[in-house]
């Protein structure tokens, strides 16, 4: 039934209401029983005063006394009439004269109180003493009944003959109209149904205002940009005001867009590059023969270098790295059916070494000075020695690229830690560069993210985090920007069994 926000508002809104009502119905119960008691004691303390006015004039037989002390309170404005009859229900005094001598009618709503009870008149409380009915006029009265007793001073009088026994003499009858109290307690009963009124449609309108504010806008909006996502427009965003849920959700939604367009030119990215790793592969035959002419003559002149050290050591570079060049060109060929890293147990510090000879030129020239802190105990590790030197490498070229033409150091350390039980090898270069961005550091090992504008690719670092990740280690980076940066590397250390591959 309920499908829609607005219609679980107007629900809640209306139990609300109801509630409210509920209360308000209460109220004007309790008001209505507070005034009536209120009346029934005002109409008891009159019934006192009449009682006692005339007590001393009843107890003398001064009846002249006590009809003019009846009349003037008869003449009151409140006060229809007031009564006094004996035992027998004979009205012996009244503010209507016309009545005196009369017997009450005991089933009359004067007398039903003492005579349906079935019980003493004397142990009738004063609310039971008090009747309300309505006359002629449709205006209520409030009756109320007050037992005159027979007091010592009664039955021992002379002018008396009131027995001992006898308990109750007669009874004051005060009948007062309730025409300004019903009056008052409407006028009461309509501020209060008033104000429920206004506090009904205040509520309303808050509710609606609020929800129209706080709840419908903002869904309005998520709900446009969720279609305009849906027709593919990954460049909306939306304007997080507030601080609260729906605050929360647009960011999370300009996050979940952001992504996704990132995703989309990665995908784009990946496009290409496959157009481009198709080429590859046909360029990489056309590449082999010259690369296998090169190891060819390296190889034989580094045969005939033995007196000449200084070019051996040269040639023995070239021939290294030519292997790696076909090593590198057969990877591309393989590229669509990959093939798992050739792992060894590897001497880290040596793969070190052969990284910095040959990014050693590159970094003279940029005036870098490289300093090394390398353990010399250091375990070897289960790799790929290749792709370790490829990690190295990458590293070493972000960090010339941070420090630029100015000069600048790099710091490589290695060291042995142990990882939750377990022997770890940890790897840290740390350069003088420019140093990265805060909100860049999440970022920076995503594919096609790149630091250095037109000049990187943004594959670099990506590459090197799949490698690691592939060697179960870890990579972590801590940057500031001016004063450069720390990446750290952590890979497991290789089982004592296998032999250790130094070069």
């Amino acid at each position: 039934m309920f499908h829609k926000i607005s219609h679980k508002l107007i629900a809640v809104a209306s139990v609300t209401i109801a509630i409210v009502g509920i209360f308000s119905y209460f109220i004007i119960k309790s008001q209505q029983r507070t005034y009536l008691l209120r009346v029934e004691h005002n109409a008891h303390q009159l019934s006192e005063m009449i009682k006692n006015s005339t007590k001393y004039d009843m107890l003398f037989n001064r009846r002249e006394h006590v009809h003019n002390i009846i009349d003037t309170i008869g003449q009151q404005e409140g006060i229809e009439k007031v009564r006094i009859f004996n035992k027998e229900g004979k009205i012996i005094y009244s503010s209507d004269k016309s009545v005196i001598g009369t017997m009450v009618d005991k089933h009359t709503e004067a007398c039903y109180a003492c005579h349906t009870a079935d019980q003493a008149l004397e142990r009738l409380s004063i609310s039971e003493r008090t009747r309300i009915f309505r006359l002629d006029n449709n205006v209520r009265s409030l009756g109320i009944i007050n037992p005159i007793y027979n007091e010592s001073s009664c039955w021992q009088a002379d002018c008396h003959a009131h027995e001992e026994e006898q308990k109750v003499l007669g009874v004051l009858d005060v009948t007062m109209s309730l025409m300004e109290f019903d009056r008052l307690l409407a006028s009461n009963q309509t501020k209060v149904l008033l104000l429920t009124l206004a506090a009904m449609v205040t509520i309303s309108f808050t509710l609606w205002f609020f929800f129209q504010y706080l709840i419908n806008r903002p869904v309005q909006h998520l709900v446009a940009a969720t279609n305009a996502v849906a027709k593919g427009d990954l460049s909306y965003r939306l304007e997080p005001k507030r601080n609260d849920e729906l605050g929360i959700l647009k960011n999370s939604f300009n996050e979940m867009t952001r992504k996704l367009n990132e995703a989309q030119n990665q995908l784009y990215h990946s496009d290409k590059l496959a157009s481009i790793g198709r080429l590859a592969a046909g360029v990489a035959h056309e590449i082999n023969n010259p690369l296998t002419g090169v190891l060819t003559y390296s190889s034989y002149l580094l045969k005939r270098s033995d007196s000449n050290p200084e070019l051996k050591s040269d040639l023995e570079i070239i021939v290294r790295e030519t292997k790696r060049c076909r090593d590198i060109v057969k990877g591309l060929l393989d590229f669509a059916r990959p093939m798992p890293a050739r792992k060894t147990n590897v001497d880290f510090n040596r793969v070190i070494d052969r990284a910095l000879k040959i990014v050693d030129n590159q970094m003279s020239c940029r005036r870098i000075i490289m300093q090394t802190d390398l353990s010399p105990n250091l375990p070897p590790v289960n790799s790929d020695a290749s792709q370790l030197q490829q990690i190295i490498i990458n590293l070493l070229v972000n960090a010339a690229d941070a420090i630029g033409n100015q000069g600048g150091t790099i710091y490589l350390k290695t060291k042995s830690v142990p990882i939750e039980g377990h022997a770890h090898i940890q790897f840290e270069i740390t350069d003088t560069g420019c140093g990265i961005a805060e909100e860049n550091l999440s970022k920076i090992f995503e594919p096609f993210y790149s630091t250095k504008e037109q000049k990187g690719t943004g594959l670099g670092l990506a590459v090197v985090w799949g490698i690691i990740d592939e060697h179960g280690g870890k990579i972590t980076v801590d940057s500031e920007l001016g004063k450069g940066s720390t990446f750290t590397i952590q890979l497991p250390v290789a089982e004592a069994t296998s032999p250790i591959i130094k070069a």
